[in-house]
């Protein structure tokens, strides 16, 4: 006996559900291992009532009176209820018993299990929030469900149903003949036909028709059929009903005639191929173009090229100039892009600011550039709206079929991922997708862990631009410009890792190396006797921080050598700064410190008069794309001319970035410029090449005379 119960408390031991025996009283007098492990107590501490401590304060009481009743009556317990596990988390069990009785019909023991339920209890929990949500969601849209059980004649009505009809299931038992019997004549004879084709032809229906409900209020319904079939015979008939009045007699209204009429269904046709606001193609139909366009490339032997195109600072044009403009935007530039194209390319908007072209016909890939080229054209033309003059650019992602050999949408997903980084290196311009070769996208896939490496390891380097007054033949600063000594790669360019790191914590910790390395750099020049401004760049995302003035504060407060004068902050990306009166505060606090601010990249964004006024930087950059090109294209000498006079009005400084010739900075002066960097100056070199290039740079004398 002594054996069997040792091989019965081992047995128990081992089993995964929690067991337990008690006497006729409820005294527990076991508990097996599982008990003790699960809720970390020891055997004595479960015994008698000590496992009443376990159970939920709110559970308590229930538990102890369906205890109490079993004990009183020999009935089987179960109840599910709440128990404190080893990690103090409560988690539903149901505690199961059945007494053992003697042969007078008297309780002897008890034996009983607690099993962990806390995952049913949640799908029950989730099946009811879905039953509720289904509910509410049918009452919102007035959809109800119905079902008819062919062979017994049962039918179900959902709440809904019964809703719609003004009625419920206490008052109105559905039927067929019932429910048929209250819709009017020639609405009845459709839905008595529909029905005897489904339950003897097994045909679908979807119908609108007019019918009463149970008080009498007409009412407009859609109704659907769906027929369940075994053995071909129709043995389930399954759909909804829709209460359509509001839409009928919308529709009503709007029918007067029969020349409406028909515009009304040409309009739905349009509607269901083409974009409402440019009349363009819309995804729908552009899948289907683009799945004869590869069905045609390959049978031609031809490429063809799907390009993906967003708009650049289009949001702004909606923000300053409001949705009216920007949608008359819209359509222009869908309207520009259209006539430079072919006649067998297809155009498409698929949503905001973003259009997807398909090039077909193409002898080689790079027969598609000119195509991509007008079409940056056409979004680029300044256009003027209710007497404002606006203008956007476009960033393009192009992948060539069948060289990229997926499918439809994976196609487009690549032409997308290429139009990002053409936005990252600089918008206005397309990009290729090229899944082995594409360097960019290779980067923007980089581990940020190898970052956060190379940034513990102190391989990250700082070089240093030279900045300088022509007219004067003075040095005005330098530009602190980020670079990765690779292991490897060699220097390696910020475009090639910066873009990775955009928008994570990381960025900003490198953007605090950079302030901090400047700072450190200025202390040592002032030691060499050279005094010399450092201008940093500032990401707008590092900007935007609610800590950023705090931050620059500690950073500062580090070198007491060094005055603040010296250090002046170069904001990227203003076109990413959310809220201008917000980066206007914290520009302010930086300024109390006594550090100065530049606009990086003047021009280049669709707000730039707005910063310029309401954000306090003392000078303004202009944007090397239209300097590189000024001596040849007009516009971007119009453009810097108009930078300079708009800085000149708001007693800004200017300075232009990308001089890269003496002709260059002679033509600068010439506008009223004076201040100027590029590789016509100097490249970005080391800082231990600084004092060298001081002492040796001389200013050319044409820009003296």
């Amino acid at each position: 006996m002594k054996n069997s119960e040792n091989h019965f408390r081992k047995l128990c031991d081992v089993t995964p559900q929690q067991l337990w025996t008690a006497d006729p009283d409820g005294a527990l007098t076991y508990v097996n291992k599982r008990v003790t492990d699960y809720f970390a107590i020891s055997s004595e501490e479960a015994l008698d009532t000590g496992w009443q401590k376990l159970i939920h304060p709110d559970d308590l009481q229930v538990v102890l009176q369906r205890w109490t009743h079993s004990i009183q009556t020999g009935e089987p317990y179960k109840l599910d209820f709440r128990l404190k596990g080893a990690d103090g988390v409560y988690r539903w069990h149901i505690g199961q018993a059945l007494a053992e009785f003697d042969g007078n019909g008297e309780v002897t023991e008890w034996f009983g299990s607690n099993t962990d339920i806390t995952d049913r209890k949640e799908i029950e929990q989730a099946s009811l929030t879905i039953s509720q949500l289904l509910d509410q969601s049918q009452q919102i849209a007035k959809v109800g469900g119905w079902e008819l059980n062919v062979v017994t004649g049962d039918l179900f009505w959902t709440d809904e149903t019964y809703r719609l009809h003004d009625t419920s299931p206490e008052k109105f038992n559905p039927s067929v003949e019932a429910g048929v019997s209250y819709f009017l004549p020639e609405s009845r004879e459709l839905i008595s036909q529909a029905l005897d084709s489904a339950i003897n032809e097994c045909k679908n229906y979807d119908l609108e028709l007019e019918t009463f409900t149970t008080q009498g209020r007409k009412i407009d319904i859609r109704t659907t059929c769906t027929v369940t079939q075994e053995g071909g015979k129709a043995i389930r008939l399954t759909g909804i009903f829709q209460d359509i009045t509001d839409q009928k007699n919308i529709q009503r209204e709007l029918e007067h005639t029969n020349h409406e009429l028909q515009q009304t269904n040409s309009a739905l046709k349009h509607i269901a191929h083409y974009d409402s606001l440019t009349h363009l193609p819309n995804r729908s139909l552009l899948a289907d173009r683009m799945q004869q366009a590869m069905k045609h490339s390959k049978r031609n032997g031809m490429a063809m090229a799907v390009a993906f195109l967003d708009l650049d600072g289009f949001k702004e044009i909606n923000d300053n100039y409001g949705h009216t403009v920007g949608d008359n935007l819209l359509i222009h530039i869908a309207s520009k892009m259209k006539k430079r194209l072919r006649e067998e390319d297809s155009l498409a908007r698929i949503g905001g600011d973003e259009f997807v072209v398909v090039l077909t016909d193409l002898a080689q890939p790079v027969d598609c550039e000119p195509l991509l080229n007008r079409m940056l054209e056409a979004a680029s033309e300044p256009m003027i709206f209710d007497g404002n003059t606006v203008q956007v650019s476009a960033s393009i992602g192009v992948t060539i079929y069948p060289q990229d050999s997926v499918d439809a949408d994976q196609l487009m997903r690549h032409a997308d991922q290429a139009m990002y980084v053409a936005k990252q290196v600089g918008k206005n311009r397309y990009h290729f997708f090229d899944t082995e070769q594409d360097e960019a996208v290779s980067i923007q896939r980089e581990s940020l862990d190898n970052i956060r490496s190379a940034l513990e390891r102190r391989e990250f380097v700082l070089y240093y631009q030279p900045k300088v007054n022509m007219n004067a033949g003075e040095v005005i600063g330098v530009e602190a410009l980020i670079r990765w000594q690779h292991p490897v790669r060699g220097l390696v360019p910020p475009l090639e890792f910066l873009p990775a790191i955009e928008g994570h914590a990381i960025s900003l910790e490198i953007g605090e190396w950079v302030v901090d390395t400047a700072l450190t750099q200025i202390s040592q020049w002032r030691n060499m006797g050279i005094d010399l401004p450092v201008s940093v760049n500032i990401s707008a995302y590092q900007l935007q921080q609610d800590n950023f003035s705090a931050r620059l504060a500690e950073l500062l407060v580090a070198h007491p050598d060094v005055e603040p004068r010296f250090l002046e902050l170069e904001i990227l990306e203003t076109s990413a700064l959310d809220d201008v009166q917000h980066i206007s505060t914290i520009m302010s606090a930086c300024m109390d410190l006594g550090v100065s601010f530049a606009l990086d990249d003047f021009g280049t964004g669709y707000s730039s008069l707005t910063y310029l006024r309401r954000l306090p930087a003392n000078l303004i950059k202009i944007d090397q794309s239209f300097v590189r090109d000024m001596l040849t294209d007009p516009d971007d000498l119009a453009i810097i001319e108009g930078v300079i006079a708009l800085t000149k009005s708001f007693k800004r400084n200017v300075i232009a970035e990308g001089v890269e010739t003496i002709e260059h900075g002679a033509a600068l002066l010439e506008l009223g410029c004076e201040l100027a960097q590029g590789y016509g100056i100097a490249k970005p070199m080391p800082a231990s090449d600084v004092p060298a290039w001081l002492n040796g740079w001389e200013a050319d004398i044409s820009w003296q005379a």
